[in-house]
């Protein structure tokens, strides 16, 4: 299905009480001359006070007070419609926050003061019965009796109604309720149930984001809820004041399909895309009413064209080296997975547990949860799609029962019972014995919105953070045992995406990609210099054995090696900042809810002398200066690739220039946009590009602006993408058109260590189709057939002239 609506580009911003929607408005014009469509927008509801990427809403009825509110909307709007920009906008239908004070969530307050009679009680995904009635709140700092005993919590009032103070949360007290009684009987009279923060994990009642407590759940399957909190959004799209949406989290939704197609029916099939995690040949269901995903599988494969396969061998001889042992990802995973299901995940694997013993009575608990363990851990993908009531596909037998394969590999102790096993595989497809048929229905859509949380606190937050031997593969959507896509098999992908989602979205860098496309573009070269790289990180090591002290594990060393020279130059907040979240994510050493001080205390030791001494800043600065001709070949092919392939590219805010960002929260930094609109004003006024980053600007300027100028053979009906042939390995190349011609050619060099160390492109030739070509970004001009590359793209020692090493060629019409 093609999308009238949809834009032909996007440019990520991220708002925030430091970057308005009035600062983004003052960015219109420059973005429109940068050539984009679309601005794309991070959530605009209503947050909690002072968030910093909106994805804690707190009231779906307005536009964030904190961003301007919706006059600064409106005001937006008419500024990008008169720049002749559209507006995509970032949707979060899975959960709210709980904010400090909850009476900020009306909503929420309204079910916590009373409970199942609320009118919002159906808002919440609560499961009532796990704690007689009420909701878990786990936020004091003690047991409860403890907080009592200490006089931490008092009765107090708040807008003329009573309510429960513990320092700055405020709860609300349920109507009826005798004020007299003890304060502890108090509390238990109320539909909320004060714990420990310790046992979160372990019996909250509410469905939450992942393992965050502070993100509730929100039921958008019930109509009135979804209508109720995706009123403004619907009138947006309805006044033309929304081009687009981009939906954050399907996988939690408990039926993704149904989404969309309310979501489509509400908005007359307004272009949308969905945040779906696709591990390796995974299809997105082709039922689903989207455009496409938000670009990690496209991420994957360009990121890929630029990592030489023959250096997978020595880097994994250099990683068993230095960290000492042969590292395996799929038991690294297995046992990330093992943990995050058992201790992480407690609270959501007892729901699953509960539901069993109501639909199939006769399984015994203790191996029910063994073996729904085993199916957690085994799971390939973020989940299955089944809706209750539908049979089955035999695709969704088989994932199934691989999964228990898989995760019986991580089994300790005895074996599983194999009646268990079936009937829990059973209830997961929808079919078998059930006492309880609502149950056995529950189960079936919470066991696969289970699945996800536990791939991605195992994997994408804790395996990738173990996993050492090339990071930069370490991505959301990526897989780390892959060194390497050919330039077949990415052509096969750009041709399936032009085929089945032709306006789907592409992406080299989000605001959760754990490193921008530029850190991991320059992590690239280590598998095209691996001999060199290991010299250099030997003597890096050494280097720094006077600040490496006995509790820095050479693991976590290796790990932030490869962080410094691909984030270089960084400064020490940065650099600490970033490595204090790593090894709590990577749980090894020390953990967010367990720091280990002395742990923690020499690694940020060793990163201090790393970034001060001058003898290992010198060694840093020579590994990056002596592949900076690698690096940017990698930062401007990747870049070019992925503005001109099949989709709709996203530039992420920052990253038209070389951007050295790393895991969130150090990609939302605020944007010097100035810088930008000052390089990019000379480059249109005739200067050469100065350093990477203007080259970067470049190129991205320079692409974007031919999509806006043909966007029929991009994203129209007839768009059309031919791989060209090339005599070298060291480039890809690709035509873009309409069905009647082909009028754009991408040309990029690949590989460039290798190329280089043969003595370049040599006699090697790409074919262009016949005509005449001019290259956008140097300005020369080439006949159709046989083209040397040495002519075409510049390589320092390879190439005939000092020019990119990118060509985007195209087609010179008489009419011209």
């Amino acid at each position: 299905m093609r999308y009238a609506s949809a834009p032909v580009t996007t440019h990520r911003l991220q708002l925030e009480p430091d970057f308005t929607i009035d600062d983004a408005a003052a960015l219109v014009d420059h973005l429109a001359t940068l050539g984009v469509t679309h601005l794309y927008l991070s959530p605009i509801l209503q947050a909690a006070s002072g968030s910093k990427h909106g994805y804690d809403v707190i009231d779906h009825s307005k536009v964030a007070e904190g961003l301007g509110g919706d006059a600064a909307y409106a005001r937006l709007v008419e500024r990008a419609h008169a720049a002749g920009l559209g507006i995509v906008v970032d949707v979060v239908p899975n959960h709210m926050t709980t904010p400090t004070p909850l009476s900020l969530n009306v909503p929420l307050w309204s079910v916590l003061r009373d409970g199942r009679r609320s009118p919002y009680a159906v808002w919440f995904d609560v499961d009532w019965d796990a704690q007689d009635g009420r909701i878990l709140l786990p936020v004091l700092g003690g047991p409860l009796d403890e907080v009592l005993a200490a006089g931490e919590i008092s009765l107090g009032e708040q807008d003329g109604e009573p309510v429960v103070r513990y320092y700055d949360h405020v709860f609300p007290v349920a109507p009826g309720t005798d004020l007299g009684m003890p304060l502890g009987a108090l509390l238990e009279a109320q539909h909320y149930r004060l714990a420990s923060w310790t046992v979160g994990d372990s019996e909250l009642n509410y469905r939450r984001f992942f393992d965050v407590t502070s993100l509730i759940a929100v039921r958008v399957e019930e109509p009135a809820v979804f209508d109720a909190t995706h009123e403004l959004l619907v009138k947006g799209v309805r006044s033309g004041s929304i081009d687009g949406l981009r939906i954050d989290h399907p996988d939690g939704l408990a039926d993704p399909e149904g989404y969309l197609d309310r979501l489509a029916r509400a908005t007359d099939g307004a272009w949308v895309v969905v945040e779906k995690i696709l591990e390796g040949d995974e299809p997105l269901p082709q039922s689903w009413r989207t455009a496409g995903t938000t670009g990690y599988d496209a991420l994957l494969r360009i990121g890929g064209l630029f990592v030489d396969p023959t250096g997978a061998e020595p880097l994994t001889r250099l990683s068993d080296e230095l960290v000492g042992e042969r590292q395996d990802l799929d038991a690294i995973v297995a046992e990330s997975k093992r943990w995050v299901v058992s201790v992480m995940l407690a609270t959501e694997v007892s729901r699953l547990v509960r539901l069993v013993a109501r639909a199939r009575p006769d399984l015994d608990e203790g191996e029910t949860r063994r073996v729904l363990e085993t199916m957690l851990v085994g799971m390939d993908r973020y989940r299955i799609y089944r809706r209750p009531g539908t049979e089955p596909t035999e695709a969704d037998v088989e994932d199934l029962k691989e999964a228990v394969v898989r995760g019986r590999e991580s089994l300790e102790g005895d074996d599983l019972d194999a009646g268990v096993v079936e009937a829990l595989v059973d209830l997961a497809l929808g079919q078998g014995e059930r006492a309880d048929v609502a149950a056995a229905d529950e189960f079936l859509v919470r066991f696969q919105q289970t699945c996800g949380p536990a791939m991605a606190k195992a994997i994408e937050d804790t395996a990738y953070y173990r996993f050492v031997r090339l990071v930069g593969l370490n991505e959301v959507g990526g897989d780390p045992r892959q060194v390497g896509v050919s330039t077949d098999d990415f052509h096969r992908f750009a041709g399936r995406l032009l085929g089945e989602w032709p306006q789907t979205m592409t992406t080299l860098s989000t605001h959760d990609t754990k490193r921008s496309e530029d850190v991991r573009a320059r992590l690239f070269v280590l598998a095209e210099r691996p001999e060199a790289w290991a010299s250099w990180v030997r003597t890096a090591r050494e280097l720094a054995r006077g600040f490496r002290g006995a509790e820095l594990d050479a693991l976590t060393e290796y790990f932030l090696w490869q962080t410094v020279v691909g984030a270089w130059p960084i400064s020490e907040e940065r650099l600490q900042a970033y490595a204090l979240k790593a090894i709590r994510e990577s749980k090894l050493h020390t953990r967010w809810t367990e720091p280990n001080e002395a742990y923690e205390s020499a690694v940020a030791h060793f990163l201090t002398g790393v970034v001060s001494a001058p003898e290992v800043v010198a060694h840093v600065e020579t590994w990056v200066a002596d592949t900076a001709a690698e690096a940017r070949a990698n930062v401007l092919g990747q870049k070019l690739v992925q503005l001109t392939m099949p989709g709709v590219p996203d530039v992420y805010q920052g990253t038209d220039l070389v951007d050295l960002s790393l895991v969130d929260p150090d990609n939302r930094r605020v944007v010097d946009y100035d810088d930008r609109r000052d390089r990019l004003a000379r480059l249109d006024g005739g200067e050469a590009p100065a350093d990477l980053s203007d080259e970067k600007l470049l190129v991205t300027a320079t692409a974007l602006r031919t999509r806006r100028e043909r966007p029929g053979c991009f994203t129209g009906e007839d768009a059309t993408y031919i791989p060209l042939g090339t005599t070298s390995e060291h480039a890809v190349a690709f035509g873009r058109g309409t069905s009647a011609d082909v009028d754009v050619v991408t040309v990029v060099t690949r590989l460039t260590g290798r190329l280089a160390d043969s003595g370049g492109f040599g006699d090697a030739t790409i074919e262009l189709p016949d005509g005449q070509w001019s290259d956008r970004l140097s300005g020369r001009t080439f006949a159709g057939g046989h083209v040397r590359l040495t002519e075409l793209v510049g390589w320092p020692g390879g190439g005939a002239h000092d020019g990119l090493p990118v060509a985007l060629l195209v087609r010179v019409r008489d009419d011209a």
